[in-house]
């Protein structure tokens, strides 16, 4: 049954209901975990540097700002890829290629999130608001990556470089070399978690024409590409906390971003990817919160207030 039936589906007896839990589905909104917390880490070091209290309000609007972007994102991502997704025999039971949700209640859902977006962008300052429409770009991009270049784990990576940018902007208005390195650090090792996704579909990939690192050089390269990337990652890590005068806390924060980065490499190899589930969302997952509590911690101990 689709998701335009007017009559009762198998998500229960309002129709209207069943669509937006698809499209909640389609979205992953869970996975917003993977970068909010940089978005936070970025925003309260900016108010710690400012005047040391947290501004609530603007915390409100980031998250907004953060979680309407990604969930148009994942909307377009999902539209754009769902001829793709459905020659895939991992991705051709999502909502999109199953009928579950249409397509145009798809992009109704996606304008409202980017609406949700723009609107909290202005409710910020007038320099978020009018790099807002630059934020979107790459979301849209990235989709057709896999269609002209073997790198589109690069443009998913400068997609989410954007969000610690953005929310530091949002905070203090003006730009930062601070903000650029944090920005860096989660969009590097957002793009090397996703050379490790990409290596469960290089069979279909190769058949279908997807371009991807490991549908190009193998999924051994693409997994040594992934550790490249993280030791960048922690580079920068420990460059942004030098620049921001980080405590102790953050530096014991690294410490576990570092074991969980050798534990995640550990759980794949070029002949075994049985584990890559746990080694992308478990692993990934809780090294953003794990490295937001241990950032807030610091700046506590370090006079940031309420």
């Amino acid at each position: 049954m689709t998701a335009g039936s007017a009559t009762p589906d198998v998500f229960g007896t309002d129709p209207k209901s069943g669509r937006i839990k698809a499209f909640l589905r389609v979205v992953m909104i869970e996975h917003s975990v993977f970068a909010l917390p940089f978005a936070y880490i970025a925003s309260l070091t900016a108010m710690h540097l400012d005047n040391g209290s947290v501004h609530w309000w603007e915390l409100v609007l980031v998250t907004l700002a953060m979680v309407g972007l990604r969930t148009f994102a994942m909307a377009a991502n999902r539209i754009i890829d769902r001829e793709i997704d459905a020659r895939n025999p991992r991705t051709a039971t999502r909502e999109l290629v199953t009928g579950a949700l249409s397509v145009r209640s798809a992009w109704a859902g996606a304008l409202v999130a980017v609406v949700v977006f723009l609107c909290a962008a202005a409710a910020l300052n007038p320099l978020c608001l009018a790099l807002a429409p630059l934020a979107v770009i790459p979301m849209v991009v990235y989709p057709y990556g896999k269609r002209f270049t073997t790198y589109p784990h690069a443009i998913l990576g400068l997609a989410q470089a954007m969000g610690p940018i953005g929310a530091w902007i949002a905070v203090t208005g003006s730009w930062s070399w601070d903000a650029v390195l944090l920005g860096l650090a989660v969009g590097i090792w957002i793009g090397g978690f996703d050379l490790i996704f990409a290596c469960q579909d290089v069979a279909a990939d190769r058949a279908h024409g997807v371009r991807s690192v490991p549908a190009r050089f193998g999924v051994a390269a693409a997994l040594y590409g992934a550790r490249v990337c993280h030791v960048i990652t922690l580079g920068l890590f420990v460059w942004f906390g030098l620049g921001s005068g980080a405590g102790v806390w953050w530096w014991m924060g690294l410490v576990i971003v570092a074991s969980a980065f050798v534990y995640e490499h550990s759980l794949v190899k070029p002949r075994d990817l049985s584990r890559l589930n746990r080694a992308f969302f478990t692993v990934n997952g809780a090294i953003g919160i794990a490295l937001f509590v241990f950032a807030l911690t610091d700046l506590v101990t370090r006079g940031l207030h309420g």
